[in-house]
């Protein structure tokens, strides 16, 4: 799988999601909220809005603080959110996109460069490690939805452009701009994903040992506990070995 996919399994079998689950809830309402104010209220005419509702969804989120999140923009409550994408480079040259939404940028930005550099990284300017990336649609399914082909075929169905198949699961991409389409043929074909949503696909990775991932580790995770920082990307690749003795480490 693409780093952030064996990123997302780092972090869930090392037992953080109880720790996590919180700030998971607390960004996805951000989304969802900036989403609704950006658009019309209803899920059904705003394809981000769906989008975004769909991954609360996934992460298991209640349906009373979806609500709750959308009523905050109807009502015109909550801040005014900006958005921002910082890149950069984190330990042993690996490339790092960072999505926030933020009411000050001036204390985004401070606290993004100060955690890239206590870290190991630096921060870059816009488009400094960007071309390394792809925005593209991720649509995950787990294994026991279908073997490699039957997701394939209905992948390919849906309009997706690529499946990738493993022991761990399937990850469907699709071009950016089809990914409320595809995200809804494959539905109704596998049934409920596991995960849908937009993302930056490594076009380029960079290689690291036990050493390398353990500092990227410490980057990503101190980026992750800033509540102005959505999403972060790396475009690591590390062995199957090395995953395993990261995880036992």
């Amino acid at each position: 799988m693409a780093g952030h996919s064996k990123w997302a399994n780092i972090q869930h079998r090392k037992g953080r999601q109880d720790k996590l689950r919180a700030k998971i809830f607390s960004k996805l309402s951000k989304e969802i909220t900036v989403a609704a104010k950006m658009g019309d209220p209803d899920p059904d005419k705003n394809p981000r809005l769906r989008l975004a509702v769909k991954e609360a969804k996934s992460q298991s989120m209640p349906k009373d603080n979806i609500e709750r999140a959308i009523k905050k923009a109807t009502g015109g409550e909550g801040d005014d959110y900006e958005e921002i994408r910082y890149e950069g480079y984190g330990p042993n040259g690996v490339a790092v996109i960072v999505e926030a939404m933020t009411d000050n940028r001036n204390r985004t930005a401070s606290t993004v460069r100060s955690t890239f550099t206590k870290n190991g990284g630096n921060l870059g300017e816009t488009g400094s490690v960007g071309f390394m990336f792809e925005r593209k649609g991720e649509v995950l399914y787990p294994a026991a939805v279908g073997d490699a082909d039957t997701v394939m075929m209905a992948a390919i169905e849906a309009g997706a452009e690529d499946v990738e198949s493993t022991e761990d699961g399937h990850v469907i991409w699709c071009q950016d701009t089809d990914l409320n389409e595809v995200s809804t043929a494959l539905e109704a074909a596998l049934g409920e994903s596991e995960s849908t949503k937009l993302v930056w696909k490594p076009t380029t990775t960079t290689e690291l040992d036990l050493e390398g991932m353990q500092s990227l580790m410490r980057l990503v995770e101190a980026l992750e506990d800033d509540d102005d920082v959505q999403r972060v990307t790396t475009n690591f690749e590390a062995s199957d070995e090395v995953m395993a003795q990261l995880e036992e480490a």
